[in-house]
């Protein structure tokens, strides 16, 4: 079943201080709890723009809240999934969440470095579809500024970094094994740029979803095994030294032939840097 990488918090269910959440996975575009697979242990001093969401008010503390990825785009500005602010993954409107924050500067999540930052304003894709999660894409306006050294830039139309057989990297603090073996520290991937009919044959539109080209991007290897999972949505696909993708949905995690899809950053520059 296809799915976001996004904790979810399941109807009325609540946590309790470090209790871990639980993944909905009987629901289509159930958010997830999890860890890169495949990957290996970074500092955040080598990546500083990748930065976690959390809410200890809905995820406990356990993990400093930590429920989803972004990526620092500007001194201000973090983009994340669209998903990793729906209802189904907050409980209600993102508005509803007071104590929402990004974290910056933190590679283990029960540590006290870097910065906990308050969310002056969120803005959703317009275009967003939860039906196919095209345009699977949120950006998030910061209280407090970070260095311009921590800004990954963007990738625009036509960036070499898209091609297919391109090497990339995968970020995030999610499951590490598909099975709810969460990490406290940032982990990263490498996964390879696929061509667009393979990502189409691996999902043509039945159950398990439908890849649309113009809005998204998959990655992966053919023999699985490195790979986004629950946890990691919203967080960065790198090439070339610039953001080309955020983690959005997949069919499991690390199985062969079934490669994770991100959305694809290109289109959607204008969105995230125009403020509307």
């Amino acid at each position: 079943m296809r799915r976001p990488f996004a904790r979810v918090l399941a109807g009325a269910l609540t946590l309790a201080a470090g209790a871990a959440a639980i993944p909905l996975a009987q629901a289509p575009w159930a958010a997830a709890d999890g860890v890169v697979i495949g990957g290996k242990p970074v500092k955040v001093t080598e990546s500083p723009w990748v930065v976690a969401l959390s809410s200890r008010d809905r995820f406990g503390r356990t993990r400093a809240g930590q429920f989803c990825g972004g990526v620092i785009v500007g001194p201000t500005t973090v983009v994340t999934a669209a998903h990793c602010l729906g209802r189904q993954v907050l409980g209600g409107p993102v508005e509803s969440v007071p104590d929402l924050r990004v974290i910056t500067g933190r590679t283990e999540l029960r540590a006290a470095e870097g910065r906990e930052i308050a969310v002056r304003a969120a803005r959703v894709n317009p275009a967003y579809d939860p039906a196919t999660n095209a345009g699977d894409l949120a950006v998030l306006e910061l209280r407090e500024a970070v260095p311009a050294r921590n800004v990954l830039p963007l990738a625009g139309e036509g960036d070499a970094a898209y091609e297919p057989g391109t090497e990339a990297t995968v970020y995030g603090w999610g499951d590490t094994s598909g099975f709810g073996d969460y990490a406290y520290g940032l982990r990263a991937a490498g996964v390879t740029i696929l061509p667009d009919e393979t990502c189409k044959a691996a999902y043509p539109g039945d159950a398990d979803g439908r890849f649309v080209a113009g809005s998204m991007v998959c990655a992966g290897h053919h023999e699985g095994g490195k790979d986004a999972c629950q946890g990691d949505s919203g967080g960065p696909l790198v090439a070339r030294g610039k953001l080309i993708g955020v983690v959005s949905w997949g069919r499991g995690c690390g199985r062969a032939d079934s490669p994770g899809v991100y959305t694809r950053i290109a289109p959607l520059a204008v969105f995230v840097t125009s403020g509307r």
